[in-house]
């Protein structure tokens, strides 16, 4: 079995000369074999072993002597030690996830913080071939995500060193003759007997049924695992490109847009890889109701004819379809939703959207573009008003036979939906409307002043509509 494995080491270039390893030790079989196995090559290639050991408190007495266990041991073996308890059922509740779920992060938060204070390089696992082949196993029945058949990872970046798994090569047959052939008395945790849990169903009853067509199974298994990952990696990378260059992104709230048109011109499998890279952006931890099915949604809102559509994601993320944009966003009470407001001449009036109008008497015409709008005093009927849209709202301008519907015009303008509803709108103190801001404008005005009378200057400086 050495042999194997350090063959398999070398393939994967899992350590290198005068490195140091943290070894992750529960006083298992698996990573009892790992720690002595590490001990055995330790001189040649001049490490600095150091097992780290967890106490998560959920089997009582039994677990402090699993943790004596590993101390006692390295103490005889002469390797460093260092050893925690952590109350799982108490962080658990505290962020109500599940017990193995708090175990793990709470198992790595530790890891993490000795690999920082010990300056390690790596931290070994003793994963088998058999928890290779169980794990993808696992997610073949739980997922229709590919990327996730890769299985369990040879080696991967880990707070600021790697995490390294050198018996992926070997079976837990092998690892249990190897504790045996050296004397080694592993503790055994009771709950892996059973089959509650999931794992332990796959161990007991669907291994067995493939070692009895194929003994070598685990590596089949893991051939096909180191295959997918470099598929896999690559094809993440080209995901990664393809964001950068047709996604926009914003903070304060998160927000994404891409482009309809230029996110379908790549290939489907690039496209999916950056769906969810967008979604790990978006959420902080990936809600466990999402699914393949919001991902079917997702891509059938991309090819809908319709112009102006949407879909609902957990945790409040919406995905609307605004003619060529997609817009990723969650959502909030709507910020500038049927607001109305006197506007104040002169001065600044503030719009709930962050945005602000400023107002003021000119003598002589000012300049004029799409934000602002000018019109003779006498001829409008003060105060002016900004509000949001109504129902039936229509508009006149110079040129116009008759008058429009504010939702035409948007239509016509391709305003996105979720835009619409909070777009200022100037009125009168009739209520007519004389400037549907950035759009269109009634033209009540800029004729030259014969009269001498003051101009009312409207200036939009934007916010986030």
């Amino acid at each position: 079995m050495k042999e194997e494995v350090l063959s398999f080491m070398a393939k994967h270039q899992l350590i290198k000369p005068h490195a140091t390893i943290l070894i992750a030790v529960s006083g298992g079989p698996d990573s009892m074999a790992l720690l002595h196995f590490l001990k055995t090559i330790q001189q040649a290639y001049d490490l600095r072993l150091v097992a780290l050991s967890v106490d998560h408190q959920l089997r009582g007495e039994e677990s402090k002597q699993d943790l004596a266990y590993v101390e006692e041991k390295c103490r005889e073996w002469e390797i460093e030690f260092v050893g925690t308890s952590v109350n799982v059922k108490e962080y658990k509740h505290k962020e109500h996830i599940g017990t193995q779920l708090a175990a793990r992060k709470l198992r790595y938060q530790f890891f993490e913080e000795q690999m920082s204070r010990l300056k390690a390089d790596y931290l070994a696992f003793g994963h088998h071939g058999d928890d290779q082949v169980e794990t993808m196993l696992m997610r073949l029945v739980r997922t229709a995500e590919s990327s996730s058949f890769s299985g369990i990872p040879v080696k991967r970046n880990f707070a600021g060193g790697y995490i390294i798994r050198p018996f992926l090569c070997v079976t837990k047959i092998q690892l249990e003759k190897y504790c045996q052939e050296n004397g080694i008395i592993p503790r055994i945790d009771p709950s892996n007997e059973g089959t509650d849990y999931t794992r332990n169903f796959f161990r007991k009853n669907v291994i067995p049924l493939l070692k009895n067509k194929n003994e070598s199974v685990h590596r089949t298994i893991q051939n096909l695992s180191e295959t997918l990952q470099a598929d896999e990696d690559f094809l993440q990378f080209e995901a990664q490109m393809l964001v950068e260059e047709v996604v926009q992104f914003e903070e304060n709230p998160k927000k994404v847009m891409l482009s309809i048109e230029d996110f379908s011109a790549r290939a489907s499998a690039l496209q999916r890889r950056a769906f969810h890279l967008i979604l790990n952006y978006l959420y902080d931890d990936l809600p466990k109701d999402l699914s393949y099915v919001h991902e079917d949604h997702f891509f059938s809102l991309i090819r809908n004819d319709k112009s102006n559509a949407q879909i609902d994601f957990p945790r409040h993320l919406k995905v609307e379809k605004t003619y060529n944009k997609l817009i990723f966003s969650f959502r909030q009470d709507e910020i500038a939703s049927e607001f109305e407001s006197v506007i104040t001449i002169p001065g600044e009036t503030q719009l709930p959207n962050g945005a602000k109008i400023i107002a003021s008497f000119k003598s002589e015409i000012p300049f004029q573009d799409e934000n602002t709008y000018v019109c003779l005093k006498d001829k409008v009927e003060l105060p002016l008003q900004v509000r949001t849209r109504r129902d039936g709202d229509r508009m006149s301008w110079k040129g116009l036979n008759g008058s429009k519907k504010i939702k035409d015009i948007f239509i016509d303008e391709k305003i996105p939906l979720y835009e619409r509803n909070r777009w200022p709108i100037i009125t009168d103190n009739k209520g007519e409307i004389v400037w549907l801001v950035g759009l269109k404008k009634k033209d009540a005005t800029a004729i030259p002043n014969k009269d001498r009378s003051l101009y009312i200057h409207l200036k939009y400086e934007q916010g986030k509509f």
